[in-house]
């Protein structure tokens, strides 16, 4: 069976930037599974698994077009602190979910001052360009359940 829409795909995959620094593994961990074809991982990285089967190992660079967008320095702002309820210690590096107009944005704090806060809301890897070395582990069909929920069930996914 190959990755196609709806089918769970399941893989175990290193994620490098330019400098060839790991930024992410599943080395250790379960592999990584998710629905094909629904949007839950990048558009690059689902394109190149698109037609692959269990044992097929895929190398990819994926820009950040492709990735998690380019840095937008739209998206850096200054907030009130007051806005950040129930918050007592603020940090650089912290992260919060916001509801925007888009839907739920994390921002990552970069400064903390008295009065304002200064978020970041582009994607920590926006910008980035990306170097996956994948192994296909497993695909298989979507339950119908899953499809309803919209995630995997099970090792990999969602467990209930």
């Amino acid at each position: 069976m190959q990755a196609a829409k709806n089918r769970v795909v399941s893989i175990d995959y290193t994620l490098k930037d330019a400098d060839d620094q790991v930024i992410d593994t599943s080395e250790g961990r379960e592999p990584l599974a998710y629905i094909h074809g629904t949007g839950q991982i990048i558009p690059g990285l689902e394109s190149a698994l698109e037609g692959k089967g269990p044992g097929e190992d895929v190398s990819v660079t994926i820009t950040p077009e492709e990735g998690y967008g380019e840095r937008d320095d739209s998206m850096v702002m200054q907030i009130p602190r007051e806005q950040f309820e129930g918050a007592d210690q603020i940090e650089p590096g912290m992260q919060f979910q916001a509801e925007t107009d888009e839907g739920v944005r994390i921002l990552t704090v970069l400064e903390a001052g008295d009065q304002e806060v200064t978020v970041d809301g582009n994607h920590p890897l926006a910008g980035v360009t990306l170097n996956f070395d994948v192994n296909v582990v497993d695909v298989r069909d979507a339950s119908q359940e899953e499809l309803d929920h919209g995630h995997v069930h099970g090792p990999g996914g969602h467990d209930h």
